[in-house]
């Protein structure tokens, strides 16, 4: 599958979540503080709750119902009660746009 075009840089805020559906695949996509972008599983792997409607602190997801935190960069849990990690996907920038392949899957 090839990379998807998301959005433009400047259109995604800093310090807040996207929720973003790719051939069925639904990812989170973050921009955090320092500008990085990140891609992860947008369903908490606790309860089937959607991610992308949490908050971002750092470089962490949180999900808004009960509380754990996810890495953007590995997407392993950092706090209960989650204790599976969800996926993350490769992000890359090209002319200022985000792109996102959901079948490259950098960790799980």
């Amino acid at each position: 599958m090839a990379a998807t075009k998301i959005c433009a840089f400047d259109e995604l805020e800093p310090n807040q979540a996207v929720k973003v559906d790719i051939d069925g695949v639904a990812i989170a996509l973050v921009r955090d503080a320092n500008g990085g972008v990140f891609a992860i599983g947008d369903t908490c792997t606790h309860g089937d709750i959607s991610l992308s409607e949490g908050f971002v602190e750092g470089e962490t997801l949180e999900c808004w119902a009960h509380g754990s935190m996810f890495s953007l960069r590995t997407g392993k849990p950092l706090t209960l009660p989650a204790y599976e990690p969800v996926p993350v996907y490769q992000v890359d920038l090209i002319d200022g746009d985000i792109y996102i392949d959901p079948s490259v899957i950098v960790a799980v």
